[in-house]
């Protein structure tokens, strides 16, 4: 359930993600101060939003992967059971940080492009990069979070069975 609810939030990050693309596309030069400002506070919330969801994801798994090699551990369950978490880590994690990068990049350099320091194609560049690293990270956590939850469902019910068979 937790996973799930951090994956919305991922997917609200991306909707963010896209106003603020509609709100910067509709600048034009000279710079509305007003509809810059908007665009600017729509990127803050959007860049917290992505960071929030995708770190507290990486926590999460790193919370269940502990928490399934425990009951590994302390019940005599299958060792692939935790090695199977590793796989969770090893698939998203590198997804995860990219598209944090990628945001946060983003971000700044939009910064240098409202003070004229940076030109705006780069902004334009790394924006189209980030949403679709963004959309691959959500797809990818999609997949793990599923499998996470499936393998967490699994070992409560061999342990609920073995307790209600010792019981």
């Amino acid at each position: 359930m937790m996973g799930r609810s951090l994956l919305v939030v991922g997917a609200l990050a991306t909707v963010g993600l896209l106003a603020t693309a509609v709100l910067g596309y509709s600048l034009a030069e000279p710079f509305d101060v007003s509809l810059l400002s908007t665009h600017l506070i729509v990127a803050v919330v959007t860049c917290l939003l992505l960071l929030f969801s995708h770190c507290w994801i990486l926590f999460y798994l790193i919370g269940t992967g502990k928490a399934l090699k425990e009951a590994v551990a302390e019940h005599g369950l299958e060792r692939e059971i935790a090695e199977r978490t590793k796989w969770f880590k090893t698939r998203s994690n590198p997804w995860l940080m990219l598209a944090m990068m990628l945001a946060m990049a983003t971000f700044v350099v939009g910064g240098g492009v409202a003070t004229g320091a940076v030109v705006s194609w780069v902004h334009h560049g790394l924006f189209v990069v980030t949403v679709a690293v963004q959309l691959w990270a959500l797809w990818v956590e999609y997949e793990v979070l599923t499998e996470n939850e499936r393998l967490l469902r699994s070992v409560d019910r061999r342990l609920r069975q073995r307790a209600a068979n010792e019981a």
